[in-house]
């Protein structure tokens, strides 16, 4: 009975909730530390001087801005709230056509080509390349989650309602949907915080871990170097993994199944961010 309250308390609170958005501040964080790592001296001082002034000047310590972004600035939150993902219509593949997808740029690769050119302008105001820099360490993540370039008339996983047995206590906005050890949820959320909280490692110790892999990561589809074509590998994740399970309940198993598929998107996009900010910064 506990159960059955749970999941309908989900579906009748959905609209309420914060939106899930891709990757925790953890999964953000570690692309953002793994990137600079990795980065070259040049891309480095580059990185220094925009971030001068931030309470955590690193790219880790920036990654989560964008999503922060909802309660520093609402209005400006509203305006690039498009800006985190992309979808193609269900049942046409997963082919990217900006006319259709990415009205006007409002989508995440339209943001990361707009900012990166705003990045590389160095007659651009300082404070524009710094915002320029803080949203691409979050977009080049958000890209790299499966559920943020898919074709699934879902909200990318928001609609898609689970109830997921785990010790791992919910972020705070949403523990009043936790009861007995049962978290009424969605499965975007369990790719945005509990594929990768629940491996209850620190920010330190699972950057470790995975920068302890051949480095760089293989992409999943060859070298492609833009975010349309890091968009089509997250929506073909969703059909040749198929990560949406066969119903809606759910426990460590399932987390514990893809957690090195996300591993590997965090990777990527950690790879990939440092390759951008060495063509953007390090000249």
């Amino acid at each position: 009975m506990r159960l059955r309250l749970v999941f309908a308390t989900a579906l009748l609170t959905l609209a309420a909730s914060p939106a899930a958005l891709a990757w925790s501040a953890l999964g953000h964080q570690m692309v953002g530390e793994l990137a600079q790592r990795h980065i070259s001296p040049a891309a480095q001082t580059q990185v220094d001087l925009l971030l001068a002034g931030e309470p955590d000047p690193t790219l880790a310590g920036v990654a989560a801005w964008a999503d922060r972004l909802r309660d520093l600035e609402p209005e400006r939150f509203k305006a690039t709230s498009r800006w985190h993902y992309v979808n193609t219509p269900p049942g046409q593949g997963c082919g990217y056509e900006p006319a259709r997808d990415c009205p006007d740029g409002q989508c995440v690769i339209g943001a990361i080509e707009a900012q990166r050119r705003i990045l590389a302008d160095r007659n651009q105001p300082l404070e524009a390349r710094r915002d320029a820099l803080k949203f691409i360490v979050h977009f080049v993540g958000d890209v790299h989650q499966p559920m943020h370039a898919n074709n699934r008339d879902d909200l990318g996983g928001n609609r898609y309602q689970v109830s997921l047995r785990t010790d791992l206590q919910p972020e705070a906005y949403a523990r009043k949907h936790y009861v007995d050890g049962v978290m009424g949820t969605n499965l975007h959320s369990i790719w945005d915080y509990y594929i990768l909280g629940s491996e209850g490692l620190s920010l330190q110790q699972y950057s470790d871990r995975l920068d302890a892999l051949p480095w760089p990561p293989m992409p999943v589809d060859g070298p492609q170097t833009g975010p349309d074509a890091w968009a089509g590998e997250s929506c073909r994740l969703i059909d040749a993994r198929s990560v949406y399970p066969d119903g809606h309940k759910m426990d460590q198993s399932y987390l514990d199944e893809y957690r090195p598929l996300a591993e590997q998107r965090v990777r990527q996009a950690a790879w990939r961010l440092a390759q951008i900010l060495d063509a953007d910064l390090g000249g």
